[in-house]
C-alpha cells in the first residue's frame, strides 16, 4: 500500500509529522481527522517522487477545465471540512494538495494567499469568474453575511448538481441525432463526390437523357468539384464573422431569442429555464438573499441572454415596489404558472416553499419533453435517411434502367 507523509496539529495547536499507509490522499486525510488531527499538508512518500512544478505544468493548468463532477467535490469537501471546524487556511491547503484538477490546485493557492492578507471568501471567489459562476460567489457572500457558509454551500451543491443533470438529460437526447445527421451529411458528400461521378460516366458515354435527380447530383458535383475554395473561403468567413458576432452583446440576444422560438425545442428550453429560475431563487431566498440581490444574480446564472433582459425589466419594476409576481406577469418567457405560484407565495410569506414546488414541476415537465422529443427524432431520422437514399438512388437506378432498356 502506498505511504503518506503528512504534517498536522493537534486540537491543542501542537504540530506533529509523520507518514501513514494509505489508498489515497482522500484516504489519509480522512485517517488524520477520524484521530482528531487537522491536516496541513499530505504528500505521496519519497518513493512515490511527488509532482513538482514545470512548464509543461503550467502549460497543463491553464488548458485544463473544471468540469461540474470536480466543482461538486470541490465544494463538498470545502464544505465537510468547515462544517468540522477546520480552520479556512488549513481547509484551502488540504484541497490544494488533495484536488486532482490542475486549475482548481491553482485557485486553491491563490485564494490561502489572498486570505493571509485578509480577503474575505466571496473576494477569494470572485476573482476566479471563469470557475466560479456569479451565483457561486452570491451565495458564498450570502453565506459569510449570515454566518451559515455550510449551509449555504449544502444548498449550492444542490444547485450545480440540478444544473449539471438537466443539462446532460438533454444533450443525451441530442447525442444522436446529432450522430445520425454528421454521418448522413458525410454519405452525402461521399456519394456526391466518389460515385455518382463514375456512374454518369457511363451514363453520358450512352448518350443517356439524365434525369433530374441524376442532373442535380452531377450540377453539384461540378461544382464542389470546381468551384471548392470558394466554397471553403465563405464558409470559413461565414463561421469566424458568425462566431465573432455572437461574441456581441447583440448576438448573445439574437442566438438565444432564436433558440427560445425553435419549434420543437424552444419549449423544452423554456422550461428549462424556468426549472432554474425556480430553484434558484428558492434557495437565495433561504439563504437571505435580498429580493433585488437575487434577481441580479438570477440575470446571469439563467444562461440566456434574452431572458435575462427581461431579468433587468422585472427588477426596475420591483425596485419601484411593484412586488414580484406583478412584474412576472409583464415579463416574456414566463409561464401563467410560475406567475401565480409567485403570487401564492408572496401572500402566504412561503415564497421559497412555492418556488420549491414550481422547480419540482418542471423538472418533471423537462424530463417528460425530453422523452417525447427522443421518442419525435427517432421517426424524423428514418425519414430524413429514407430521403436522402432514395435521392441516390433515383440518380443512379433510374439512368441503369434506360441503359438496361438499350441494351435489349
Amino acid at each position: 500500500m502506498p505511504k503518506f507523509s503528512y504534517e498536522a496539529t493537534t486540537e491543542t495547536g501542537a504540530s506533529i509529522t509523520g507518514s501513514l499507509d494509505a489508498d489515497s490522499v482522500d484516504s489519509t486525510v480522512n485517517m488524520l481527522l477520524a484521530r482528531g488531527l487537522i491536516p496541513l499538508k499530505v504528500a505521496p512518500g519519497k518513493e512515490h517522487g511527488g509532482t513538482s512544478a514545470s512548464p509543461l505544468n503550467d502549460l497543463q493548468e491553464r488548458l485544463t477545465k473544471v468540469k461540474p463532477p470536480e466543482l461538486i467535490l470541490f465544494t463538498k469537501q470545502f464544505r465537510t471540512l468547515l462544517k468540522a471546524g477546520v480552520p479556512i487556511l488549513t481547509i484551502l491547503q488540504v484541497l490544494e494538495n488533495q484536488t486532482e484538477n490542475l486549475k482548481l490546485k491553482k485557485i486553491a493557492a491563490v485564494m490561502r494567499e489572498d486570505i493571509r492578507q485578509g480577503a474575505t471568501l466571496y473576494d477569494c471567489f470572485r476573482k476566479h469568474p471563469h470557475t466560479f459562476s456569479s451565483l457561486y460567489c452570491s451565495m458564498v457572500r450570502a453565506g459569510e453575511t449570515s454566518g451559515a457558509v455550510p449551509e449555504v454551500l449544502d444548498r449550492l451543491i444542490r444547485i450545480i448538481q440540478h444544473e449539471h443533470k438537466v443539462k446532460s438529460d438533454i444533450m443525451s437526447a441530442l447525442h444522436y441525432p446529432i450522430m445520425v445527421c454528421v454521418a448522413l451529411a458525410v454519405a452525402f458528400f461521399v456519394l456526391l463526390t466518389f460515385v455518382i461521378p463514375k456512374f454518369a460516366g457511363v451514363f453520358k458515354a450512352a448518350n443517356l437523357k439524365l434525369p433530374l435527380p441524376t442532373v442535380i447530383c452531377m450540377d453539384l458535383y461540378a461544382f464542389i468539384h470546381n468551384y471548392w475554395y470558394f466554397g471553403l473561403i465563405g464558409f470559413a468567413a461565414l463561421f469566424f464573422g458568425l462566431s465573432r458576432y455572437l461574441r456581441t452583446e447583440s448576438g448573445r440576444y439574437l442566438k438565444d431569442a432564436l433558440i427560445l422560438r425553435l419549434p420543437v425545442f424552444g419549449p423544452l428550453f423554456i422550461k428549462a429555464a424556468m426549472s432554474r429560475f425556480a430553484s434558484i431563487f428558492a434557495i437565495l431566498q433561504a439563504s437571505g438573499v435580498p429580493v433585488l440581490d437575487a434577481l441580479k444574480v438570477l440575470a446571469g446564472a439563467l444562461g440566456n441572454r434574452a431572458i435575462a433582459l427581461e431579468f433587468e425589466k422585472i427588477r426596475t419594476l420591483v425596485e419601484e415596489g411593484r412586488g414580484i409576481a406583478g412584474p412576472l406577469s409583464s415579463a416574456r418567457y414566463f409561464t401563467p404558472m410560475v406567475i401565480n405560484m409567485v403570487a401564492v407565495g408572496e401572500e402566504s410569506g412561503s415564497l421559497d416553499e412555492m418556488l420549491k414546488e414550481v422547480s419540482i414541476h418542471y423538472d418533471d415537465e423537462v424530463a417528460y419533453a425530453i422523452g417525447k422529443l427522443s421518442e419525435a427524432l427517432g421517426p424524423v431520422l428514418i425519414v430524413g435517411l429514407a430521403a436522402v437514399v432514395g435521392f441516390f438512388a433515383l440518380a443512379i437506378f433510374m439512368p441503369m434502367w434506360d441503359l438496361t432498356k438499350m441494351a435489349h
